[in-house]
Order: structure tokens, then C-alpha cells, then sequence
């Protein structure tokens, strides 16, 4: 064993301790796969991250460092909370950039992040969209304890993590459902679900998570920062087969989901989602499509533990 640099942070959180946590490893050269996991799992966090040096691949292609993401239970290709988090902790580390924009390395590819301000939002990996097994929306729906009705649409969406998504009738369906996690285990898929606010719903759902936010949040916070914004869209999602039932606030799906959702006409180019409210959190995703059509996925990133970890 030997000590390594180690951040933990509060990532997409309308304020410290609101959004999801990660832990990052800043030095992960020399541990195996089974190491990275076994720490992973000891964590018991959404996502640990380990950062390295790019491939060779990787450093032609631009890329600034490499990540490895891993849940308690399995690696991740791509997710979204671990990218913003990981860079926010390589910069505070004293990465440089080689460029303007800064290019993670992960298993799915290469991933580029834009700062404005303190924020940070990466653009949105590429969406393989198919329609889902008729078989396994059923399960989905009935481990979810909804009706067929409910569904106004569903999706597989893939940019290296694969979810099932479902736009929900309403916020209130969103923020009742108490799913059956052993059912959804067992699916092996794990599933995000979101419902659109429309203009009368807005003013009691951003009371609802102002009350919510000033509640959670320790008195050294309860400051303007703590009042989210308006949001658009309700967020909830399940990853009970990779070890997380339910996720505080989901960077890939809020990806995947924005890019459905704009494709299709059915949410404009920029938005905030809600997520995390069900679970004590006021978890921020800001979404902005781009003239050129990429959609970027942005929140606060915030250091709360920093020192040294022996592994």
C-alpha cells in the first residue's frame, strides 16, 4: 500500500451535501481492477473514481488525463457525476489543460468539459436510441408498481451505460413511485424515469424544493446558493444491478434523457432537472443544446474531505 491523493465532493447539488458524492482517488497507477473494485465497494458511494494518465491513444487524441468509474458493484464505461466530479478534483490538484476545453479519457471514449465560472458541463457522448423488449417494459412496469397508462413514452438509451427511459405522466407519479429493487435486480436494466412540468406545476415545485433545500442543508449553507433555480423536468433513477437503488443525481441519464426528449420535440434546448428530492437531496442538472446540436450536461461541483487514502 502507499497513500494517494483523496477528494471527496458533493457533485450537481443545489448547495454542499445536496447533490451525489464521489470519491476520487487522484493517483490510481499500480492498482488492479479486483483493488479499484474492492475500495469501491468499501466507499459505498454511487461512484468512486481513479484517475490516471491518458493511453497513448488517449494523450494523440488530446486527452488530459483517464478516469476509471466504478459503482459498488461493477465499472462503469461513462456516467456523468464521476466526470464532472474528477475533473473538478484534477484541476483542484493543479491539472493544466492542454486546450481550451478539457478531455477526459474513460472506457467509452473521449469526453470534453467546458468551464463558465466555477461550473463545470460535459457534452453529452453520442445516443444509440432503440425501441424497448415489449417483455421487459412490463417487468420494468410492474416492478415500478405503475400502470401501462402512466407510460407516455419509452426508450433504450445507450451512451456507454445503458438505461431504460420512461416519461412519466406526471411529477406526482415521478415522486410516488416505491419500487420493487429486488424486481428491478433482477430485470439486469437499470431504469431512469422523468416527467415534464408544465408552467402552472413550476411555482409549487420550486417552493417545494426551496423548503427542501434550507431543510438539508447544514446552517453553514443555508445561503442564497441553497435556493435552486427553476426546474423543468423531474428526475428519478434505479440502478439496482449495479448496486445502487436509487441514484441522487444521474449525469448519463440526464444526458441520454435530454437528447431523447430535444430530438423528439418534447423538451426545449435548455432546461433544469430536479432530482434527488425523494431521497434528501436538491440535485441540479443544467442542459443546454448548442447551435451545432450537442447537448452539454453542467452542475456545481463542491470539495468537502481532501487528504490522503492508503491503498
Amino acid at each position: 500500500m502507499k497513500t494517494r491523493a483523496f477528494q471527496q465532493l458533493d457533485v450537481f447539488g443545489a448547495a454542499p451535501y445536496l447533490g451525489n458524492p464521489l470519491a476520487v482517488v487522484l493517483d490510481g497507477t499500480d492498482l488492479t481492477h479486483e483493488e479499484m473494485q474492492h475500495f469501491a465497494q468499501w466507499t459505498n458511494l454511487s461512484e468512486t473514481t481513479f484517475l490516471l494518465p491518458p493511453s497513448v491513444q488517449g494523450a494523440s487524441a488530446g486527452a488530459d488525463y483517464r478516469v476509471r468509474i466504478f459503482t459498488p458493484g461493477a465499472e462503469l464505461p461513462f456516467a456523468g457525476h464521476p466526470t464532472l466530479g474528477s475533473c473538478h478534483a484534477w484541476l483542484r490538484a493543479g491539472g493544466v489543460p492542454k486546450a481550451h476545453d478539457i478531455v477526459q479519457e474513460c472506457q467509452a471514449g473521449l469526453v470534453r468539459i467546458r468551464r463558465s465560472g466555477t461550473r463545470l458541463a460535459f457534452a453529452a457522448p453520442p445516443l444509440r436510441r432503440s425501441t424497448a423488449n415489449p417483455e421487459l417494459l412490463a417487468a420494468i412496469t410492474a416492478a415500478l408498481g405503475i400502470k401501462p397508462q402512466q407510460i407516455k413514452a419509452a426508450q433504450l438509451l445507450d451512451n456507454g451505460p445503458v438505461w431504460l427511459g420512461l416519461l412519466l405522466d406526471s411529477r406526482q407519479t415521478v415522486l410516488a413511485l416505491t419500487p420493487n429493487h429486488q424486481a428491478l435486480k433482477t430485470t439486469g436494466q437499470k431504469v431512469g424515469v422523468a416527467a415534464l412540468e408544465s408552467a402552472q406545476d413550476r411555482t409549487p415545485l420550486i417552493a417545494r424544493s426551496n423548503r427542501e433545500a434550507r431543510a438539508f442543508a447544514p446552517a453553514s449553507t443555508q445561503t442564497a446558493s441553497a435556493t435552486p433555480e427553476a426546474v423543468e423536468v423531474e428526475v428519478r433513477a434505479f440502478a439496482a444491478p449495479v448496486g445502487v437503488l436509487e441514484d441522487p443525481v444521474t449525469g448519463s441519464f440526464n444526458a441520454s434523457l435530454a437528447q431523447w426528449l430535444i430530438a423528439v420535440g418534447l423538451a426545449p434546448r435548455t432546461y433544469i432537472a430536479a432530482q434527488g428530492s425523494c431521497i434528501g437531496r436538491a440535485g441540479q442538472v443544467h442542459i443546454t443544446q448548442d447551435d451545432s446540436g450537442q447537448v452539454w450536461v453542467g452542475g456545481d461541483s463542491i470539495t468537502c474531505i481532501e487528504g490522503r487514502v492508503s491503498l
